[in-house]
């Protein structure tokens, strides 16, 4: 198996789930998350922006300046699941903003110019 194929298995599991209108397993969203939040940091490379999942992940991307200390200025937080749905297009970025399933706050937090992030490229 392709380590493509490898990457996007958790998020098909997922994306399964959902679509059968199941919850999806720990496990799968869980890896699902991380994969997801890799490849955000894979296309927006950087150090001004958290991107925060709980309770699975969080990394720092986005190009600009470097937050080093305290509170970041720039926070994106929403639950596993809608997370799943934004990076994947299942969800439009604005409407999860707008309706407050995703928490922005900060200037460089609007990250819609970098998804959706599934598939992954090779995968198919």
């Amino acid at each position: 198996m392709s380590p493509a194929h490898n990457k996007s298995a958790a998020v098909a599991r997922a994306l399964d789930a959902l679509d059968q209108g199941a919850e999806p397993e720990r496990a799968a969203l869980r890896d699902a998350t991380r994969e997801l939040l890799g490849e955000l940091s894979r296309r927006a490379p950087g150090r001004s922006v958290e991107v925060r999942i709980p309770p699975f992940g969080a990394i720092q991307c986005v190009a600009g300046p470097r937050h080093t200390r305290g509170t970041p200025p720039n926070v994106v937080e929403t639950d596993p699941v809608t997370w799943l749905l934004v990076a994947t297009d299942r969800v439009h970025w604005v409407d999860a903003v707008g309706d407050g399933r995703i928490r922005a706050s900060g200037i460089r937090t609007d990250l819609s110019e970098y998804l959706p992030l599934y598939p992954f490229p090779g995968a198919e």
